[in-house]
């Protein structure tokens, strides 16, 4: 007797769904990127197509700086974040298991389980008796409070790469004699690679667009991009926000290509 599988492919309306899903997804994105070269000031009606609204960006020293500020908090964020979260990801798939891992692990994902407004109004009340007490009201807050929330994104899909990850290398490593270090820099590091990036690269995604966390925690003067644009959004709207949008969405698409021929190369 001839075995039935389900193939979801086949399933009525599977398709039409997905598409539907697809449109709406992408649509907006297109339209923006789209509207991004308007030559008018309207956001809705077409008027010609235009460099205008790059070249008025370009020229803005307010998106400039927030720029700026975004790219370094994120590159920061990422740096940190992937390397505590590769050591915690090691620390609690390599080791045997102990009293308290379960604990550990969610700890680690609390923020991924806590809403953002609560961990930023946290933030905000800590952040806020240090700032009294001490003066200081600098951009480190900020450094911190992006690292701290990066972690948990960092971690799953390194923890995932992991343990996923064939154990005969490193315990033949291990059976010759190498180090942990050894074993850790010559087989585990280069095996885990792809998963050091995914999560690098989301950890500075996460970073690069957050709006709650950096809209509580920063000080005067401290806009990243995100939160420029969100003040910008409660006066007059112009296709300047699309071609900046599309900016960061052509720096996204970018980064995700590139992860991929190295991660397909490294295949």
């Amino acid at each position: 007797m001839a075995k039935a599988y389900f193939d979801v492919k086949k399933q009525t309306g599977f398709t039409t769904i997905a598409l539907l899903c697809f449109v709406m997804l992408y649509a907006p994105i297109l339209t923006l990127v789209a509207y991004s070269f308007n030559a008018g000031s309207s956001i809705a009606i077409w008027e010609g197509f235009s460099w205008r609204w790059y070249e008025a960006a370009w020229a803005n020293d307010q998106v400039q700086d927030a720029s700026v500020r975004s790219l370094m908090i994120a590159s920061f964020a990422a740096f940190v974040s992937t390397i505590v979260a590769t050591m915690a990801a090691l620390a609690t798939t390599r080791a045997r298991p102990f009293p308290g891992l379960t604990f550990i692990f969610a700890t680690i994902n609390q923020p991924l389980m806590v809403p953002e407004i609560v961990t930023g109004i946290a933030l905000l009340i800590f952040f806020a008796m240090i700032k009294i007490s001490t003066g200081y009201t600098g951009l480190a807050y900020l450094l911190i409070a992006h690292t701290a929330f990066c972690i948990p994104f960092a971690y799953l899909p390194i923890r995932a790469r992991l343990e996923n990850m064939d154990l005969s290398l490193e315990r033949a490593a291990a059976d010759l004699y190498a180090t942990p270090w050894h074993t850790f820099r010559r087989v585990t590091l280069p095996l885990l690679w792809p998963g050091i990036l995914a999560g690098g690269m989301l950890a500075f995604v996460i970073s690069l667009d957050d709006v709650v966390i950096t809209e509580l925690v920063k000080s005067g003067g401290q806009d990243t991009l995100p939160t420029y644009m969100l003040g910008q959004m409660r006066r007059i709207m112009t296709p300047e926000m699309n071609a900046i949008s599309s900016v960061f969405l052509a720096i996204s698409i970018l980064m995700v290509t590139v992860f991929f021929f190295l991660n397909r190369k490294k295949a």
